[in-house]
């Protein structure tokens, strides 16, 4: 018998990977029926791509339709009533945030087993690249790097963009997160040639490092399907605590599904010791506005 040397804490893990289309309410049935395909096959969590009730509008400078709603409107209802009813918990993706004061966001909602919705995050860090203009959208999130605690694991949400910042995500394990999500909207676009190199080749890699790095398992979602010129690749991957791919989608719809433990991260981050082996004091330069 193969006995571990660190206690078993296993978490089974499902990402809904699939295509949108300009119907919110298509989309959130879509969400819905993935939720209880995952809960079905004895997931304790799930997670939604980003913005998963519209098609991804930031590749125009000005979208033809408003998608924005209320952080506590049909989504929070629909997503709270299917984590209840399907005894598993919801990382909500992202919606297209609009307050009462008119501010825009995006902005995932996050759900425990019993329906309750724990709170949002906000993106962060918000990029203005050809067929990626989401600053004429959103604004930079407001609420910092916020953990949740499902009572079984402690969660971060990062989305999208996030991914490639490594201080997002130290500072989400650095606060308990045990797992990171990055529900994400990531495709190939046909009229920009990728000339430094393969763009999800170096998408998964990144958020692998940051697994490494923090020991910590990093759980991506992409939506898949060709959008007007954008081709999303899907490619939805769950990595445990030391870089290794435990499951990874096609360009297909799907179920990403796995189950990780966290007590292998406990162990690695034990016995490699970034963490106790940091130096704060000397990493000033990393919290220095830049012109």
């Amino acid at each position: 018998m193969n006995i571990l040397p660190w206690s078993p804490r296993p978490v089974t893990i499902a990402l809904a990977q699939f295509a949108m289309t300009p119907n919110p309410d298509e989309n959130l049935a879509c969400a819905l029926k993935q939720i209880k395909h995952a809960a079905e096959r004895r997931a304790d969590i799930v997670c939604l791509p980003e913005l998963f009730r519209s098609p991804y509008f930031c590749v125009h400078e000005k979208s033809a339709r408003d998608y924005s709603e209320p952080v506590d409107g049909q989504v929070q209802e629909a997503l709270s009533v299917a984590a209840k009813a399907h005894n598993i918990a919801i990382i909500g993706g992202s919606i297209y945030e609009k307050t009462s004061a008119g501010k825009l966001y995006n902005t995932s909602l996050v759900f425990d087993k019993s329906g309750q919705c724990l709170g949002t995050y906000r993106k962060v860090h918000i990029p203005h690249d050809p067929a990626f203009y989401e600053q004429h959208y959103f604004e930079p999130g407001d609420q910092g790097f916020k953990v949740f605690d499902l009572g079984f694991a402690k969660v971060g949400v990062l989305i999208c963009y996030d991914q490639w910042f490594p201080e997002a995500a130290r500072s989400m394990v650095l606060a308990g997160a045990e797992i990171l999500f990055y529900p994400t909207a990531i495709a190939r676009v046909s009229e920009m040639s990728p000339i430094e190199g393969n763009w999800q080749d170096a998408w998964e890699t990144v958020q692998r490092g940051h697994a490494i790095a923090n020991n910590v398992v990093v759980c991506a979602v992409n939506r898949v399907g060709t959008e007007g010129s954008s081709q999303f690749w899907g490619g939805s991957f769950i990595s445990n605590a030391f870089g290794h791919i435990l499951a990874r989608g096609a360009e297909t719809p799907g179920l990403v599904m796995a189950e990780v433990d966290l007590g292998h991260s406990v162990y690695t981050r034990e016995g490699w010791r970034f963490f106790a082996n940091r130096r704060p004091n000397q990493y000033g330069a990393i919290t220095q506005e830049r012109k």
